[in-house]
């Protein structure tokens, strides 16, 4: 039973046509996912995707995406990217994924899961360039989702891992928000999408300041889900 992720599926199989294929690196990339998971993973296993799951413009015209993606096998922790245009109400979110038999799919938000010790935490995130951010508003409600999914973990005696869509560092910026609830909570692990293409070079991997970064955008991955552990 193993934990995996990966971000950034950009899955458009329903009426929300996007041809992710005119995207270098990006042919046949729907394929490229379900040959990986299929190959890698078991019903057993989970794996967290980190935002931008699908293109669809609201839950009904998302159903064809998560379809195939309820298909391949592990349990799926889902939390939100910039482009999950679907995301709605945790309530109906739930139902939606209930009523259409998507068994194996979970939303991570204002909450974590157990995975062996562990506690899967995270959230979106916010865009800031070195603790200046356009919307206050959206970076304060990030930064207490991310409080709340860790401090839950902890309540549970569960070491956190974090998850998230946007980085919390980029190059030399850095979201010191988002960095602060880290720190305070001695995230050791950090996970997180968002980056493609030549935009790349400038993410940060590896360990800094007591925590690693892995990026996980799909692209990055070759589409092949990261083992975490």
């Amino acid at each position: 039973m193993s934990l995996f992720a990966i971000g950034d599926l950009h899955l458009s199989l329903g009426d929300s046509k996007k041809p992710m294929g005119i995207f270098n690196g990006w042919e046949d990339h729907t394929q490229k996912i379900s040959d990986s998971f299929s190959s890698m993973l078991t019903p057993e296993d989970t794996v967290v995707l980190a935002g931008d799951t699908s293109w669809a413009m609201g839950l009904n015209n998302s159903l064809a995406d998560f379809q195939f993606i309820n298909s391949l096998p592990g349990r799926k922790i889902i939390l939100k990217g910039n482009h999950d245009y679907w995301w709605s109400t945790r309530r109906k979110m739930d139902n939606f994924f209930r009523e259409n038999s998507l068994d194996t799919l979970n939303i991570l938000y204002n909450d974590f899961y157990e995975y062996n010790g562990y506690g899967i935490c995270g959230t979106r995130g916010w865009v800031s360039i070195d603790g200046k951010t356009e919307n206050e508003s959206v970076m304060a409600k990030e930064v207490q989702r991310l409080e709340v999914s860790i401090s839950g973990a902890e309540s549970q005696n569960l070491e956190p891992i974090v998850f998230m869509h946007y980085p919390p560092v980029y190059g030399s910026s850095c979201n010191y928000d988002i960095l602060d609830v880290l720190f305070r909570h001695g995230i050791k692990q950090c996970f997180y999408g968002h980056i493609h293409g030549y935009s790349q070079k400038n993410a940060v991997t590896g360990i800094q300041d007591g925590i690693e970064y892995r990026m996980i955008s799909s692209d990055f991955l070759h589409f092949v889900p990261l083992k975490v552990m």
